[in-house]
């Protein structure tokens, strides 16, 4: 039997986000296409019996969950020294930076091979958006993963293209993007949900972990603009992330009524969908990113979708939503406010938007991504 081992610590992170989202979507796919005669077993940082019983409830069929000795930080730190014990023999997929990187030769030794993910080059591009350590972390393992990765997985050609221009890893980048959930789908109590969440009739929707790199202050400002519908509220769904990022204390500053904006903070996969759904349209003014998983997740319901400019986002949504440019970035909220004001009063483009985004959304498939992982191991 040959086992891939699988970094799944990101799912039990006390902030998950997109990171954790991609890490239980490929693991749970990777079990599913798992070629005959191999198997796969999760492996997490020192945590609780809790932790462990929701990996392994999130990830069926694995053959096996592994808890390191050390916590989490205690692990990165570790991991980031070279420090690996004996997690780096075999075959090893890390869905981020946290791998168990050290120097070895696949060729003499047949069957070991480490493969890391690189989400994005924020780090280096935008590093005033990420607090101080997790650039520094990020920096290190990147530069690990130079020196001793047999592959390195990135989602678009654009985070390649950006990232070979930091190190050179050639021929051994492959681009495998990520999908929407096979978890989001509108639930058949949608109508109870949208009243539990107290959903407007029509409302402007923005989804992500709460942290300036996401560009919510801009859309806050955007909302309050004059261009902007003045009858359409803001929703922000997802979690707390750093940089006191405070929803409401942004939109008093900006001069956006409280009863203009809803926050669902933190909400469950049903919930999420029918926010999603039934958003008059869904707008990612995100300042950089290396995939951009909300924008498609959004166009899988066909709900209108207005983003920004970033390579890796454009790559992602292709034609399929309304793109704003970031720069300069004083005026950037006024033309994100001149968007939404035109995909909300133009039936015929949020029409057009409806169509197109579903179709775009059908390119991206989470069983594909997992076979083409398990073809990258096969090529190594």
């Amino acid at each position: 039997m040959t086992t891939l081992r699988v970094i799944v610590d990101q799912v039990v992170a006390p902030v998950p986000g997109g990171i954790g989202r991609y890490a239980e979507e490929l693991a749970r796919h990777l079990v599913e296409t798992a070629p005959s005669g191999c198997d796969v077993v999760g492996v997490v940082s020192a945590v609780g019996k809790d932790e462990l019983d929701h990996v392994r409830t999130l990830l069926p069929g694995l053959a096996d969950l592994e808890k390191t000795a050390l916590p989490r930080r205690e692990l990165s730190l570790a991991w980031q020294g070279g420090f690996v014990g004996g997690l780096s023999h075999g075959m090893v997929h890390a869905p981020s930076v946290l791998a168990p990187l050290v120097k070895h030769n696949r060729f003499s030794e047949p069957g070991r091979q480490t493969v890391v993910t690189v989400h994005d080059v924020v780090p280096w591009t935008n590093p005033e958006t990420l607090t101080p350590r997790g650039v520094q972390f990020h920096r290190a393992m990147v530069k690990r993963a130079w020196k001793h990765a047999d592959a390195v997985v990135v989602p678009t050609h654009a985070v390649a293209g950006a990232l070979n221009e930091i190190h050179r890893f050639d021929d051994r980048l492959r681009v495998i993007g990520g999908a929407p959930s096979g978890r989001l789908r509108t639930p058949v109590d949608a109508d109870l949900r949208a009243d539990r969440l107290g959903l407007p009739d029509r409302y402007v929707l923005a989804v992500g972990t709460l942290e300036p790199r996401k560009g919510l202050g801009a859309l806050i400002e955007a909302m309050a603009h004059p261009d902007a519908p003045a009858n359409v509220p803001l929703v922000v769904a997802g979690p707390d992330g750093w940089g006191d990022v405070d929803v409401y204390d942004t939109a008093e500053r900006a001069g956006l009524s409280r009863d203009r904006v809803k926050v669902l903070g933190r909400v469950d996969d049903a919930d999420l969908a029918v926010a999603y759904d039934r958003a008059t349209v869904f707008v990612f003014p995100s300042f950089a990113e290396g995939f951009g998983l909300p924008v498609i997740e959004a166009m899988s319901f066909g709900t209108p979708v207005i983003h920004s400019d970033d390579a890796a986002v454009r790559e992602v949504a292709s034609d399929a939503g309304v793109t704003v440019a970031r720069e300069p970035r004083d005026s950037y909220p006024e033309r994100l406010a001149q968007a939404v004001y035109q995909v909300v009063n133009d039936p015929l483009l949020a029409g057009q938007l409806a169509v197109a985004g579903p179709d775009r959304a059908r390119m991206f498939d989470w069983t594909d991504s997992a076979n083409e992982t398990w073809q990258l191991h096969a090529d190594l």
